[in-house]
């Protein structure tokens, strides 16, 4: 080989020394609501960035929208046409906002980020790519934005490598104050039909055991009666319906049917969506 004939390792991507990126509150608040209302099976959300790109360069990220999508250890797939379908009705009501990236629940870039960034090159140049770690862990949000960096060899591209940028979340005082609320409330995921009801027995029932106890306590004389108090318990009792018991047992059940007659039809919808979505991706693919 020649003196002057040698190959290069570089890195080939736009510079990103000046690229920065300014999150609004509503996308995180909107990431944080779809994160929690995910599918049972999904570990993470994935959806679009909208917004656009200021004058300095700055990426400003002001709305997003989840994309329903299948993961595994193999591959990523996208409902492509549930994705554009959404961005026609978002640029209906606000046609300055276009794509400008993509996120993901989660701490940090996974095995299938490079994929699913690929798909959003092909939407948008330089897509940035917003991570928000919905579990806060040790009280704070860790939320990140990168952009692909192309790494390769001579003519030969190699791989593609993130890269994080500076990101700004700026909030006014009111979006501080939720913010922080945010970050305090521990859910994992918003409770079924059932779980929700059996919440809300087991608060019934420490509220009753609440009254028991005070009632007691006024007839012992432990406590002074307050008449407010007991004229509230009176028209509370009073407002009851009279059933026996075989009456109540009855519409008790027939609710608990109904509910379960939902869930099921619900579940069998749900699986035909995830068909009919398996079916779409494979078509586009093929």
């Amino acid at each position: 080989m020649a003196a002057g004939d040698h190959t290069v390792l570089q890195l080939s991507t736009p510079s990103t020394a000046n690229l920065s990126a300014k999150v609004h509150p509503l996308v995180i608040f909107n990431i944080c609501d779809c994160y929690v209302r995910r599918p049972d099976q999904a570990e993470r959300v994935i959806g679009t960035l909208l917004g656009s790109v200021l004058p300095d360069g700055t990426v400003d990220i002001r709305n997003s929208y989840a994309v329903p999508h299948t993961e595994s250890a193999e591959q990523v797939a996208l409902d492509i046409e549930y994705h554009h379908n959404m961005l026609v009705s978002h640029q209906k009501v606000n046609p300055k906002e276009v794509i400008v990236g993509w996120y993901s629940t989660g701490l940090g870039v996974t095995g299938g980020s490079a994929l699913i960034h690929d798909f959003y090159s092909r939407e948008v140049q330089n897509p940035v790519h917003l991570t928000v770690d919905t579990g806060f862990r040790n009280g704070e949000g860790t939320i990140k934005a990168y952009v692909s960096v192309n790494l390769a060899l001579g003519d030969r591209q190699l791989a593609a490598q993130f890269q994080e940028i500076p990101l700004d979340l700026r909030m006014v005082e009111a979006e501080r104050l939720g913010f922080d609320i945010l970050k305090t409330t521990a859910v994992d995921k918003l409770p079924n039909d059932l779980e929700g009801m059996e919440v809300t027995m087991q608060r019934l029932l420490a509220l009753i055991d609440d009254v028991y106890k005070y009632v007691d306590d006024v007839v012992e004389g432990r406590v002074a009666a307050d008449n407010s108090i007991g004229r509230f318990i009176s028209d509370t009792v009073a407002s009851l319906p009279k059933l026996s018991p075989s009456v109540f047992d009855k519409l008790v059940n027939d609710s608990l049917q109904d509910q379960l007659l939902l869930l099921y039809l619900s579940s069998i919808t749900r699986t035909q969506l995830g068909l009919a979505e398996k079916l779409n991706t494979a078509a586009q693919i093929l």
